[in-house]
């Protein structure tokens, strides 16, 4: 009992449906169920009645649940094992790999950019690095003072000028 215990309080921090916890579950919704029985019998009144339907729905959905959880995970299993594989395969037929140490993708391109010559040269913005000032084209201004607002009272002047 000691031991089912331990298993149950570290199944409550491990993810997914552990089998202890699904006994606990059970045990714990088949003794609410006898629970409602005896009331049932004691008081005959129908609420218990209903309270053993929902609670049996409740029961049934959770247990459903769990094997749907453990089904996603088998999948998972499977889909890492034939990639793991796949991996082996293509690990086989190119003796060549692009990067022993590189973790991720982004890390790779990131790699590939910057070993080129001619992009750490001029410093533009695909290198993968930061974006210099001369990167940067100043755009025109459209106002009068060339602040940037894209409509000025000077503007709607020279609008009625015209019209005039």
């Amino acid at each position: 009992m000691a031991s089912f215990m331990g298993d149950l309080w570290s199944s409550i921090f491990t993810p997914g449906p552990t089998p202890t916890l699904l006994i606990a579950t059970n045990v714990t919704f088949a003794a609410l169920q006898f629970i409602f029985l005896a009331l049932l019998l004691a008081t005959y009144s129908l609420h218990f009645v209903a309270l053993s339907i929902i609670s049996g729905g409740l029961w049934w959905s959770i247990n459903w649940f769990a094997a749907e959880v453990r089904l996603a995970q088998q999948a998972q299993e499977a889909e890492k094992e034939k990639q793991e594989g796949d991996d082996a395969k293509t690990r086989r037929k190119s003796p060549v790999r692009e990067s022993a140490d590189s973790e991720t993708e982004t890390e790779a391109l990131v790699t590939k950019k910057a070993d080129k010559p001619s992009a750490v040269a001029t410093g533009s913005a695909t290198s993968g690095l930061l974006p210099t000032a001369r990167d940067h084209k100043k755009r025109p201004s459209t106002g009068a003072e060339g602040s940037g607002y894209g409509s000025t009272d000077s503007e709607w002047e020279k609008v009625d000028d015209t019209r005039s």
